[in-house]
């Protein structure tokens, strides 16, 4: 038992070390590991059935069409849209950009569901206004950096989706509906920092808005808007499953940059062909880690992490605490898609024993994972986030310092207070 173990982890660190993709690193350990079990012909055999069974699945299909929406909204003049609404909303305020920034990326990301989308989108649209009014670059690429992973807990949420898969199917209805009470509760957090470091470089107000801008601004990002209510409220509604549902909000977005002229033959194409490399990435890491979930069922290594945990404590605040600490870990070295799928399976279980509710839980990983997308050495928010605001990740690091506490200590109220998540998913059942 102990052997396989340390044969599945051993060859995937070495493996990811020496530069294999991720997925790849997942199907070859997995392969390495059940060769000690079973002859050759059935290991190679096994893994493969147990990859294509893995992407049977058709709640699956829900994830290219999110990530298509996703495309549609990025390059179809939605998120200026949304900039300019939550600018006409805050923009007075002392340092409102700051404030922009935060509530356009909680706006965009949750319609597009991906913060690598909403940090470029975002970064690049207010980044150089920022720069015009003297605020510090390094301060508004890690408050975009921060702000842009909201869109991963308030949904619709890929994430989420293959959280759901992970899990054995715990309701992606339930789980969108726990994200809203987290991710508002982090922009706020991200904001209270903000206010403090607005006082303390003492930004200037800008230019109050009248009542006919905000009225126009709104109308001009309604339809935007809307998109989270049909979703969402669809879903919830039982109108139509998060598969239809995703079906509908590319639709929709396409309709919406045709009337905005966003979008044309040549931008359209280039869309989706982003969007089948993105989508093949992401199913290739379902594929594999759906392998390497039956590896570690048949190996027996969920129950014997299970019972080293439990026999560190039985108290279930303290595996908590541990269970946090270690996905704040994972999530620094590994993408948020693999490490759900890996980390799902063997640490559900002991939440389930101790009686944390799977939506609860899932809002605890999904958040401890956004932390990882945000900190070296394999932030791919804090890449893009560096990259548009044109600055390096050792000035944006003391910033970020900061940001990363409040995001530490909504993470904990989270942890320890299942209603913020569990409130809603009951209002509605």
């Amino acid at each position: 038992m102990i052997t396989e173990i340390l044969i599945l982890v051993i060859s995937f660190v070495i493996l990811l070390s020496i530069g294999v993709p991720v997925a790849w690193s997942i199907g070859i350990s997995c392969l390495v590991t059940i060769l000690f079990s079973i002859e050759s012909i059935a290991a190679f055999t096994t893994v493969a059935q147990r990859m294509a069974t893995g992407l049977d699945s058709f709640s699956l299909l829900a994830i290219p069409f999110f990530i298509l929406a996703g495309q549609i909204m990025n390059q179809g003049g939605i998120a200026n849209r949304l900039i300019k609404f939550a600018k006409a909303l805050i923009g007075s305020l002392p340092g409102g950009l700051i404030y922009v920034n935060v509530i356009a990326a909680m706006l965009f990301g949750a319609i597009s569901g991906s913060a690598v989308a909403a940090a470029s989108a975002i970064g690049g649209i207010l980044g150089p206004h920022m720069e015009r009014e003297n605020y510090s670059k390094e301060f508004g690429a890690a408050i975009n950096v921060t702000s842009s992973t909201t869109g991963l807990i308030i949904p619709p949420s890929n994430v989420l989706i293959v959280y759901s898969l992970a899990s054995g199917g715990v309701s992606i209805a339930s789980l969108f509906l726990a994200g809203y009470i987290p991710g508002i509760l982090m922009g706020l957090g991200l904001m209270l920092v903000a206010s403090v470091w607005i006082k303390k470089k003492k930004y200037p107000a800008g230019s109050k808005s009248s009542a006919k801008m905000i009225a126009v601004s709104f109308l001009d990002a309604l339809p935007s808007l809307l998109l989270l209510v049909v979703v969402i409220g669809g879903i919830v509604s039982g109108i139509f499953t998060a598969t239809e549902a995703s079906g509908i909000a590319v639709l929709y977005t396409l309709i919406l940059a045709t009337i905005y002229r966003e979008i044309n033959l040549k931008k359209l194409y280039n869309i989706f062909l982003s969007s089948v490399g993105t989508t093949a990435i992401v199913l290739l890491l379902i594929a594999t880690s759906m392998s390497m979930s039956w590896v570690m069922s048949f190996e027996n290594i969920p129950q014997t992490v299970s019972d080293l945990l439990l026999g560190l404590s039985e108290n279930k605040y303290v595996i908590l605490i541990i269970i946090n600490l270690l996905l704040l870990f994972v999530g620094t070295f590994m993408d948020m898609t693999p490490a759900i799928l890996i980390f799902t399976p063997i640490l559900l279980p002991v939440m389930q024993n101790l009686g944390v509710d799977p939506i609860h839980f899932g809002m605890i990983m999904v958040m401890n994972l956004c932390v990882g997308l945000c900190t070296p050495p394999v932030g791919a928010v804090l890449f893009i986030g560096v990259g548009v605001a044109k600055t390096t990740i050792q000035k944006v690091m003391k910033p970020l310092l900061p940001l990363y506490v409040v995001m530490f200590i909504v993470l904990l109220l989270v942890t320890y207070i299942p209603e913020i998540s569990l409130w809603l998913p009951k209002l509605f059942e």
